[in-house]
Parts: C-alpha cells; structure tokens; sequence
C-alpha cells in the first residue's frame, strides 16, 4: 500500500499521535487520523523519531568484502534504526577518487536498505603525503562533502591546512581521526594505571588532544570546518568546548562504546575490546556524556568497524582493532543517556539525526517529523530490554563488545523515503 498509518506513537518522546504516510512523505501528524486506505502499524506508544543518521561506518566495500559489504552494511543500518549512512574511504582500493566513491554510492542506491553517501579520502591512498582529488569527488555524482583519512590521522599540518582550505570552496568539512603517530607507537590500549598493570604499550590522551588543539587553530586561522571523529578523552572535550567559545567552526563526535565501556574491561584481554581510539576512563566517559548532554559533543557516531573471526579471535597484540555498531548503537545511548536522564528523546533524535545530517547535508535526513517532510522514519520500543545475540546481527561481522549483555530499548520498524526496510524487528 502506498499509504500507512503509524497509530499512537510518541513522535520525540512526546504525546501519542497518528503518523500518516502516503508514498514518500509524511502527509499528516494528528490524534484520530483516518485509516481509509491505509496500512495500519500499531505503535502502542513506541517512540517515533527522525530515521537515524550515521556519520562514521565502515562498509569495507570495496576489498573486505569478507568483513562487511555495501548490502549487508546497510541492513545492519536499517536494523539499527538509520536510514543514511556516511560511508569510510579505507576500503581497497582507497576511496580516493571520483570513480571508487561512485562505485560505493552506487551500490547504496542499488541495495536501498538505507542511503550511503561516501566520504572521500583526503590524501592519496591515506598516506598523508599528497592530497586526493576533493574536488572531482565532490563534483562526481556522489556529491562528496565529506573528506576524512579515518584510520589515520592527517598528521602534516601543511596537508590538514591545505585539506581545510581547498574544501572550504564548497562548503566541505575534514573529519580527523586525531591519534599523533610517533605518540602511540605501539600502543595496545589507554595509557594509565591498567595499561601499566597489564604491561601494554599505552596510548596516551595527549596523542589524542594535541591534534585536536593543532587542527582547530588551523580551522580557526583558514576560516573553514573540521570534525573530530571519536572523540575520547576529558580533555579533548574541554579543546573543543574552548573552540567553541571562540566561534571557531568545528564539531565533534562520540561513539557509544566510549559512552559505556572503560578500560578496565581489557584486563579480561579479550580483543573484542581493543579498538581505535581505546577504551578510556571511568572519567573520560562521564565527561563524554556530559559533553553530549550539554551540546559540546555534537552527534553520536558509531565508528562502525566489522572484521571477520579470525581478526578478532587471536591474542590482544595480534588482534584487529574495532567493533560493530550499527545494530546497538541506539539501546546503548537510551542506556547510557536517556535512561540516566541527561537526554530526552528529542535531544536523541538532535544527536543522532538531525546534527548529523546537518554535518553532513544528507538531504532529507534530520528532518522532523512533519507532514510534507520526508518519510525516513524509526519506531523504537523503549520499553523492551533484553540480551545482545549477535548471531542474529545483519552485519556479517560479529565483533560486538555486548555480547549476552542486557540492553534497552529496540527497533521495531524503519521507514526509508515511506518503504519498510524493517517490520517488526525484521528486515523486509
């Protein structure tokens, strides 16, 4: 049917109302709407938010299709609740040029489990050494906007400048995996007392926060804009709250593993755990929290980053570092920031649709939930609460640090552009 009425859902958190959608558009929010013609989901007070949108996945495709693949990425991201997802250029090859991120483009619209918008590589093969071609990326019929070297930090400051300066053109923005090299040479986990313990080579915050620092004074001297990628530490929040009130141009990110989890689980040395940047503090993650609470964190990021078995299954030096998101990303922020308070349902539909879709003009996504917007839609029981069972994962990787871990809240519909990509809790 080209018409479906949700019924009673709590658009944002808020009242129950009637949703109707009639083909790709949302073409009235009310009490009592008419059913005539009409699909019927029965909403029963779910919560009905902005369909999800990620700035940070990793696909793998092209070249890991053993970890992941554009079809199966973005069936783990319907599952999760997206209805856009901001693919990462380290793929193999690298996408660098105008023809790799249209291939992945293409292959999101052939898929259509969600949007993909592919963000370009700033450097040559991530190398660091010669800018890619942004602007053919962005002039392709990708449309690339957004420009990152994740997995390795642009750390010439002449290449991040000449980055920033040449995507300012277009309204760009260079999203930095902030990790100085020579500081975590080595590095196994977070520098501090467990890393000490354990005696693993520490990855130090400062590795972190010094890159910050560098980049936006660079953002601020250029008059362009930078994103920080997985945000960590205290005390990058606190560069970042400091640029901020200096109207310097720059947003950031947390994943949700650096919302919940610390670096005390890596004295178990399982490596589902080891991940780039590492777990951090039980400080770090109030900070992270609070930061998102208060704005100074923009958006929730997955950081998505599937691996096969036999990358992860090995011992903790050997190991791949990286964890799956897409499908539990929104059960860990209702944990960690609905639940405990610090958000309410509308502040989540902000961090996790609209903002990051403002970053990355993903048009129509973040749109509210309105008629005459677009129908990308996610219906959430808030209420459910149960164990993580990745062997029922879309994702064809299962490196998911809530294994067999209670979690709250679950998405049980995701609408599209108004076509169901998932009906009760299954993928259509």
């Amino acid at each position: 049917m080209s018409k479906i009425l949700i019924r009673g859902a709590k658009v944002l958190g808020g009242e129950p109302q009637d949703v109707l959608i009639d083909g790709e558009t949302i073409a009235e929010v009310g009490v009592g709407l008419s059913a005539e013609g009409a699909e019927v989901v029965e909403a029963d007070g779910k919560v009905l938010l902005p369909g999800l949108v990620d700035l940070h996945t990793h696909l793998r495709e092209p070249g890991r299709e053993d970890s992941e693949t554009v079809l199966t990425g973005t069936r783990a991201a319907a599952g999760g609740g997206y209805t856009a997802v901001f693919a990462m250029a380290n793929t193999f090859p690298v996408a660098d040029t105008a023809g790799v991120v249209e291939q992945v483009w293409r292959l999101g619209r052939e898929h259509g489990y969600c949007d993909v918008q592919p963000i370009g590589a700033v450097t040559v093969g991530l190398d660091g050494k010669k800018l890619a071609e942004l602007g053919a990326m962005h002039e392709s019929a990708a449309g690339v906007t957004v420009f990152s070297d994740d997995g390795k930090c642009v750390d010439d400051a002449v290449i991040m400048r000449r980055a920033l300066e040449y995507v300012k053109a277009f309204g760009g923005v260079v999203a930095q995996h902030a990790q100085e090299p020579r500081l975590t040479e080595g590095a196994q986990m977070n520098e501090g007392v467990v890393s000490a313990e354990l005696g693993l080579g520490g990855w130090p915050a400062v590795a972190e926060e010094s890159i910050i620092a560098r980049d936006v004074l660079l953002a601020e001297h250029v008059g362009s804009r930078v994103h920080i990628c997985h945000l960590s530490t205290a005390g990058s929040v606190e560069i970042v709250r400091w640029a901020k009130s200096r109207g310097i141009d720059v947003t950031a990110e947390v994943t949700p593993h650096h919302l919940l989890l610390t670096d005390e689980l890596v004295r178990t040395y399982n490596p589902v755990y080891k991940v780039n940047p590492p777990l951090r503090t039980e400080r770090d993650v109030m900070a992270l929290r609070e930061a998102l609470a208060d704005g100074t964190i923009d958006i929730v990021a997955t950081d998505h980053a599937p691996h096969p078995h036999e990358d992860k299954d090995c011992e903790w030096a050997a190991a791949a570092m990286g964890m799956v998101g897409l499908e539990t990303a929104l059960s860990v922020v209702q944990e960690t920031m609905v639940d405990t308070g610090l958000l309410d349902w509308a502040g989540v539909a902000d961090r996790m649709s609209v903002k990051p879709a403002r970053i990355g003009r993903a048009i129509g996504h973040g749109r509210p939930v309105s008629a005459g917007e677009p129908a990308n839609l996610t219906l959430v029981d808030t209420a459910y609460r149960g164990p993580v069972e990745p062997a029922g994962f879309a994702s064809r990787s299962r490196n998911t640090p809530y294994e067999g871990r209670e979690l709250p809240g679950r998405v049980t519909h995701t609408w599209l552009r108004g076509k169901a990509t998932l009906v009760d809790g299954k993928l259509a």
